[in-house]
Parts: C-alpha cells; structure tokens; sequence
C-alpha cells in the first residue's frame, strides 16, 4: 500500500464490494444491503470500515445502475478520503461479478505490480480493520489469502444425497469466508483462461459465451486455485457473517443497537 501498509514493499489494494444482490432469500423488495439500520444503509458499515482503513488505497462498487445514484448520495455523506473511484456493473452470477470489477480497474491496476484486490460483500458490513490488517499482512509471500472457520459439527459426504458415502475429517475441513485477497493481476488472468469469447449475431461485439467454465465457479477463490495460485488460509471472523436471511438481518440489527447503546452512555 501506498501509505502506512509498509515501508519495505510499495503495494496497492482495491477493494472491490459486491452490491449486486437482490436480496430475494431475505425476503425483501429492497435488496438487502441498501437496508437502513440505524440511520445508514447496511453497504454504508464496510465502506465506512474501507475508506478509514490504513490498508486500503481504493474502493470500488459493482451495483445495478438505477442504485448508483443513492450509494453515490450515501458515499457523499462519508469521509471516503478520495478512495472511491466508481462503479462496475453486476454479472450474471457471483464471479462475473468480480470479474467485471477487475475489468473496471485493470489500466488503474496494471501500472503497479504489486497491486492487490480485496474481494468483499456488501451484505457483510461487520468488516473490521483488524480483520483488514490480518488478511493483507498475511498475504506476504503468497497469491492471497482465504479467511476461513473451523468446521464445528461433524461433516458427512453423500454421493447422491440420500445416504452417507463418508466420513470427513472436520479438522481438514474448513468454510471461507470473505473478504478475500489476491494478487490483481494473477487472479485476473486465472479468471480469464475460464473464459471462451464468442461474437454477437451481428458480428462487432465481443460477448462470453454461455458455456465458459467461469459460469461453474461456486467460490471466489476458486479461479485462484485452479490456476495453481498460492493461497494461505488465515482464522475468519465469525463476527463478520453475511445477511442472507431475516435471522441473520435481525442478529446484524441487534449488533449496532448494542453498538449504540453504548456510544450513547460513553457520551453521557
């Protein structure tokens, strides 16, 4: 990073946060990171995290374009300390996605080497610095950085669904997490050898065709290991959960009225 990251290597970080989301399981008409709790929008608590953070040099946000407008007036009413650089538009799934937040970056990305992308979502607002700091120190010596949690029931494989095939070992056995953290232009590459390209019917535009392999991508770092990109795992924050459901929407809201609550006897 260009600031405070460290004085041996001159590196750079964009974050990029996935806001593409319809909110659908949450069961929302609005999608759930664009939900206000407590006076802000859910995608407000990680930008907010981002902009302040020492590690981070840039921030940029993959959204729908009729939501551009009013992330833009919310950004407005942060100090985001000229991080944010703009938009990308959502994909078809999760991973085209991030890979139009690499395109979106790739001149700004290309003229440093050292650049790195920190991969997050919107819907996960608990992001901390401290969680920020562990992911990108460790990520010296390596590709990038998976944050992932221990297993802790007991892990079964069936083959076809229906009855147990095997016992796994939960101790070799781990759920990731994100934000995750990679070297830009490793990871761009790895996304796009997944990628076949094929021609509009009238023959000028350049589209992905619909059975490229980045379409069968289920995690993000998956592109990464499948290139043979080195990726350390690093202890996840449970605290830093995703809102996908209105449970999880409702432990989120119960966080910041606590958070609240203790500001307000701090102050008085």
């Amino acid at each position: 990073m260009s600031g405070n990251y460290s004085s041996e290597v001159d590196v750079m970080v964009t974050a990029i946060i996935l806001s593409g989301g319809s909110g659908s399981r949450l069961g929302s008409d609005i999608p759930k990171q664009y939900i206000e709790v407590a006076g802000k929008p859910v995608i407000s608590y990680c930008l907010e995290t981002l902009f302040n953070s020492r590690f981070i040099d840039s921030v940029l946000i993959v959204a729908a374009e009729n939501w551009q407008e009013y992330i833009s007036k919310k950004v407005s009413k942060l100090n985001n300390n000229g991080k944010f650089i703009g938009y990308a538009l959502p994909g078809k799934t999760r991973q085209l996605s991030i890979y139009n937040g690499l395109k979106a970056i790739e001149k700004y990305a290309l003229q440093n080497p050292e650049h790195y992308v920190f991969i997050h979502d919107a819907a996960r607002p608990l992001l901390s610095e401290n969680d920020i700091a562990s992911y990108v120190t460790a990520a010296r010596g390596h590709d990038g950085v998976l944050p992932v949690l221990p297993m802790k029931d007991t892990v079964y494989l069936s083959d076809d669904g229906m009855q147990i095939s095997s016992l796994l070992n939960r101790k070799k056995v781990f759920a990731g997490q994100a934000p995750e953290f990679f070297v830009y232009k490793k990871y761009l590459d790895a996304n796009e050898r997944l990628i076949t390209w094929s021609m509009s019917s009238n023959g000028t535009d350049k589209l992905i065709a619909p059975d490229s392999d980045i379409y069968m991508i289920n995690g993000s770092t998956e592109p990464a290991i499948m290139a043979g990109m080195d990726i350390c795992i690093v202890p996840g924050n449970e605290s830093n959960f995703k809102i996908t459901t209105a449970e999880d929407f409702a432990r989120f809201k119960i966080v910041i009225r606590k958070r609240c609550s203790a500001d307000e006897e701090m102050e008085s």
